[in-house]
């Protein structure tokens, strides 16, 4: 199945538009914007990702809402 057919992990529902490359649980790799956000908000942000839509959205919600100073690695093909 194709990243634009799957549905985001956690909700079920959202497109994903971030992959993570490293997950505690495989089960949950795939998330949309607004559970990635949550994520984001709650202090777990996704450490090692790849973005989906082709647009850095991930990178843009780290920037907005990220207050750690951790590094983050986007993952090339």
């Amino acid at each position: 199945m194709g990243a634009h057919r799957r549905k985001c992990d956690w909700c079920g529902g959202g497109t994903p538009i971030v992959r993570d490359m490293d997950p505690v649980n495989p089960e949950y790799q795939y998330w949309c914007e607004e559970c990635a956000r949550a994520l984001i908000i709650k202090g777990d942000p996704i450490e090692t990702y790849r973005e989906l839509e082709g647009e850095p959205i991930y990178g843009r919600l780290l920037d907005e809402h990220c207050t750690l100073k951790r590094f983050y690695s986007f993952a090339t093909a």
